[in-house]
């Protein structure tokens, strides 16, 4: 028998200073009354009542555990409401990471919207391009880019996410617009590396990929610069086209070599559990879902050149 249930036998014997009235408050036989009861004095190692054949009372002992306990089990039927309420309406604090490039899409709007539709939720949002061990640094959710590999996390696709080769139409009337990837050698390359390791770009030709080794103009270990330098006319950049959807549209960048690109880049959510998440979790999930496979949402893949 767990500790709260026999000591809410014992606060009802108590109240009602009778075995038999508490068992019928509580449903239970008289028998198993005195047994939680006897449990506990066994636990305790003292004598909690006074028992005659006519009266029950405390003895000082068991005024103690009457007087200390009732804020206890207070406080734990509090704390179960709680937590109750945590699995059934979205509220409390999530932790969520994600790399910094998708802090320069809607990713933020996407979650403030969903903080504004459920005003009851904090959160605490973790920018870096680093992988964190989910349990480890305490993460409810992890939003991360990338064909994934498998481990031993849940992975939920959210979007595809489209990359594009783009340039201002300045810099393709200077220096040609590319007909194969393989011409990008002779460009200015404008290029984002957060490892510090070689830069690659890689493409589809004739179903096989093509990975090229080249040489940046610039290289910063952050994408948010890219596309206002490739906005100057100083070079070529590839990144996800939620980055530069706005230069896009406003003619300050045009694409190139659309066929050779591969479409195998996704938004994915991660969590370490499929069951017993909280409301705030589940919630987000869904909203995230829905909202980025939504047609003219800043992920969709419906928008075109």
């Amino acid at each position: 028998m767990d500790s709260l249930d026999l000591i809410q036998t014992f606060r009802e014997v108590a109240r009602r200073n009778s075995f038999s009235a508490a068992a019928r408050a509580l449903d239970m036989s008289p028998a198993n009354v005195s047994k939680y009861v006897a449990q506990l004095e066994a636990r305790f190692g003292v004598r909690l009542f006074h028992r005659t054949t006519r009266k029950v009372s405390l003895t000082d002992a068991g005024q103690l555990l009457y007087d200390r306990s009732g804020p206890v089990l207070e406080l734990v039927q509090m704390t179960a409401s709680e937590l109750q309420e945590r699995a059934t309406r979205p509220s409390g604090r999530l932790t969520v990471t994600a790399p910094h490039a998708l802090a320069h899409t809607g990713l933020s709007t996407l979650l403030g919207q969903y903080l504004t539709l459920y005003p009851e939720v904090s959160l605490n949002l973790r920018l870096t391009s680093r992988t964190l061990d989910l349990v480890e640094e305490g993460v409810d959710l992890a939003i991360r880019v990338g064909p994934f590999p498998d481990q031993n996390v849940i992975v939920r696709r959210l979007a595809q996410l489209e990359r594009v080769v783009v340039a201002s139409p300045a810099y393709w009337h200077t220096h040609g617009v590319p007909q194969n990837p393989r011409e990008l050698a002779a460009h200015r390359i404008l290029n984002a590396n957060h490892g510090g390791e070689p830069t690659r770009w890689q493409f589809n030709e004739r179903g096989k990929t093509l990975e090229l080794a080249l040489q940046p103009y610039v290289d910063v270990n952050d994408v948010a610069p890219l596309p206002a330098l490739a906005a100057m006319d100083l070079g070529v950049i590839y990144v996800a086209r939620p980055l530069v959807q706005r230069q896009i549209d406003a003619g300050e960048l045009v694409g190139a070599l659309e066929p050779f690109i591969p479409q195998d880049l996704w938004i994915y959510a991660v969590y370490t559990q499929r069951r017993h998440n909280s409301a705030a979790l589940t919630a987000l999930l869904a909203f995230m879902e829905s909202e980025m496979a939504r047609p003219g949402s800043v992920f969709s893949t419906t928008t075109t050149y």
